[in-house]
């Protein structure tokens, strides 16, 4: 009897993550090797955060990519980070790329547990489906201690579904964008106090579509939820 073909993995899924990732890492690398060196915004942003965490503190860069310029970007400023990432081929690219760095395949959505001083998602949660997003950063509050840091930098918008890949190719890829007041709220329902949500502009190099840059500390209690603010 001829083996049955393999069903898809369902999109968004871990399974689908892996997909993705492994198929495009190197693709990925080859656009954004350098890709801090034309985002002023975004370096101070993470020499903000790493300057909020305590010296030599323990740090998750949570989807790292293959890349690997925000766990170097870290590294350099005295933390003890360790890029994660669900795609074995991007922890093997990052590897290769960055060999003064440690990384390990990890699931973002997965660590607590952990003892951390703080964690960065740079661009890491447009893999996951919105219905994802307050069990991610309830992980992530269980393990980030209190008084750790947290970095989120996202892309605004309202997608929540699987879309041609956006880095071109003839991939499909689950991608999901948030708003300010939805990671506001996933933040403090997982004991995260927001100090800082910031929006900007793409950058005639980007996709078009804007940032979010959200600073929080890891907090004993919940603060109140959100209401949305109008400009």
């Amino acid at each position: 009897m001829a083996d049955m073909p393999l069903s898809p993995p369902e999109p968004g899924s871990a399974d689908d993550v892996v997909r993705s990732w492994d198929a495009r890492a190197d693709h990925y690398l080859r656009l954004f090797r350098h890709e801090l060196d034309g985002k002023p915004f975004d370096v101070d942003a993470l020499n903000a955060f790493a300057g909020r965490v305590v010296e030599g503190g323990r740090v998750y860069d949570a989807g790292c990519g293959p890349c690997g310029h925000v766990t170097e970007l870290l590294t350099a400023r005295g933390l003890d980070v360790l890029g994660i990432d669900l795609s074995p081929r991007c922890v093997a690219l990052a590897r290769q790329e960055r060999p003064g760095c440690r990384f390990a395949v990890m699931d973002q959505r997965d660590i607590a547990g952990e003892r951390l001083d703080g964690l960065v998602s740079y661009y890491s949660l447009h893999d996951l489906p919105k219905k994802e997003l307050a069990g991610t950063l309830t992980s992530w509050a269980a393990a980030v201690r209190p008084g750790g840091q947290l970095l989120i930098v996202a892309k605004e918008g309202t997608r929540d579904g699987v879309i041609n890949d956006p880095l071109g190719g003839d991939l499909r890829v689950y991608w999901a964008e948030f708003t300010e007041c939805e990671l506001r709220t996933a933040a403090g329902g997982a004991a995260f106090r927001v100090d800082d949500c910031t929006v900007r502009e793409a950058y005639d190099n980007e996709i078009p579509t804007r940032r979010i840059y959200l600073a929080a500390t890891r907090v004993g209690l919940a603060p109140p939820p959100c209401r949305s603010r109008r400009p």
